[in-house]
């Protein structure tokens, strides 16, 4: 698959959000990461379904990519849904049901994704992985923008990329978590085909070379 490099708006000036993921999208960007905690899942607050909203209604047309660190999950996938939302993403321990929260985004016409921390085994893959569109693994525990990247993480990488590849279906692989220009190689060599690098690319002074270099290390990594 073309990979995609997808800045997480956690990291953007929410004073001018607008303008900021606009920005990231003319310098080169393919998807907009949203990181949506609740304070209960993961120990922060950050964003709902009316930035989504507002994103589009400013004229955001990019895909949106929207990470669930939310306990119960299933009562707010229909509001991203509406509010413009191109994938939604979850953790399997946020669910009672993880088959049926997949079937939900499926229905509300969304593509579905299954989100591994780094201390949860890829099992759950066994019986899901046909209904998926995207596998998300965590190089980082969530909660917070920011952190080093968990060098286990390529392991992890390379067991879900032979998975995905050995059930033939098309499912995106998207690391998230301490990705930046200095290890994005290691990280497309370990199979990951998607990246969310939040303040390596907005804490960036140029948003268009950092992405660029991104892309050129993930090009040497193909070879």
């Amino acid at each position: 698959m073309e990979p995609l490099i997808a800045p997480s708006i956690l990291s953007a000036d929410f004073a001018r959000l607008g303008e900021d993921v606009s920005a990231v999208l003319d310098a080169g960007a393919d998807i907009v990461h949203f990181d949506v905690m609740d304070n209960h899942f993961v120990p922060n607050l950050t964003i709902g379904p009316m930035i989504c909203e507002a994103l589009r209604d400013f004229g955001i047309e990019a895909p949106i990519d929207v990470h669930l660190m939310v306990e119960p999950v299933d009562r707010i996938i229909p509001d991203f849904a509406r509010a413009g939302a191109t994938y939604i993403t979850f953790h399997p321990e946020a669910s009672h049901h993880v088959h049926r929260t997949i079937s939900l985004i499926h229905d509300h016409g969304c593509r579905a994704g299954l989100v591994f921390n780094p201390a949860t085994p890829l099992t759950w893959l066994e019986h899901v992985i046909e209904e998926l569109d995207m596998v998300l693994i965590m190089s980082v525990n969530p909660g917070f923008g920011g952190q080093a990247f968990i060098e286990s993480s390529l392991d992890k990488l390379r067991q879900a990329r032979k998975l995905i590849d050995n059930s033939e279906y098309e499912i995106r692989l998207e690391v998230d978590g301490g990705v930046k220009v200095e290890n994005i190689g290691k990280v497309a060599a370990a199979g990951a085909d998607t990246f969310v690098a939040g303040s390596a690319i907005f804490g960036s002074e140029n948003y268009a070379a950092t992405i660029a270099a991104m892309r050129a290390e993930i090009d040497a990594a193909s070879q």
